[in-house]
């Protein structure tokens, strides 16, 4: 080589001690920085859950209520238009009977209060 192309090299990469001590402290920086931006986001992405929880739950219960509704609307539409189911539920509230008519109720079985007891 020549002395006109050594003017124009660059000095060796190797800075030191103050070169590696830089390194680190810049990467304590940045997870510093890195640290504080995860926890600035972590309430947020903590009430995002909560909602996405919340949302599933009304969307459950928007389900039950149309479903009642359909009920609803088929018994209204029965009660209008079909004669028999009119006689039926008339009777049923009224605990009558047609004659020849068996009438069988099944109740649900009621619990035993003796399993309810506390132990102390």
């Amino acid at each position: 080589m020549t002395a006109g192309h050594l003017e124009f090299q660059h000095p060796p990469a190797s800075g030191g001690i103050w070169h590696s001590l830089n390194r680190l402290l810049l990467t304590l920086i940045v997870l510093s920085v890195a640290t504080v931006i995860g926890h600035r986001f972590l309430p947020e992405v903590n009430k995002g859950r909560e909602q996405d929880a919340r949302a599933a739950q009304l969307k459950e219960q928007i389900d039950q209520e149309r479903l009642q509704l359909a009920r609803n609307v088929r018994e209204e539409h029965l009660l209008k238009n079909d004669r028999a189911y009119l006689e039926m539920v008339a009777r049923d509230k009224l605990d009558l009977m047609k004659a020849g008519e068996t009438i069988y109720r099944l109740e649900p079985a009621k619990p035993d209060r003796s399993s309810m007891r506390l132990n102390k």
